[in-house]
């Protein structure tokens, strides 16, 4: 699981007043002031790009699930909340599917998955 923005910012903002004190060693700040960079450029990545990663896979898993994806408000934490949704859903319809052998089922469910996955990779992913 990807931490969201908040926690990232908050983690980074303890990272900064521990090491910010004039008693820490050069080599210890400036792994932690390169750790902080490479956070933030993270968290502006996720951050710049939320709304649009979740408004087109709750659209991609309401199709798979012949489901309307609600989209009157953009907020992040209503995306968040009707992506949730949608996933709860999805894993009844995998069990569903599993358990009458709808393999086609299984393998629509599982390719949505993937692109679900490769949608939310960062610039930055080895993999």
């Amino acid at each position: 699981m990807i931490p969201d923005v908040p926690s990232v910012l908050g983690e980074l903002a303890q990272l900064l007043i521990r090491y910010a004190g004039p008693g820490v060693a050069d080599a210890e700040r400036a792994s932690a002031l390169g750790l902080s960079s490479a956070l933030l450029a993270m968290a502006a990545e996720v951050w710049d790009g939320a709304a649009q990663t979740l408004v087109q896979e709750n659209r991609a898993l309401a199709r798979l699930l012949d489901d309307a994806a609600c989209e009157a408000d953009l907020r992040l934490s209503v995306l968040r909340a009707e992506n949730a949704r949608l996933r709860g859903l999805l894993i009844a319809a995998q069990t569903a599917a599993e358990t009458a052998g709808d393999v086609a089922r299984q393998t629509a469910i599982w390719a949505e998955l993937r692109v679900s996955t490769e949608r939310r990779k960062l610039s930055v992913s080895l993999v």
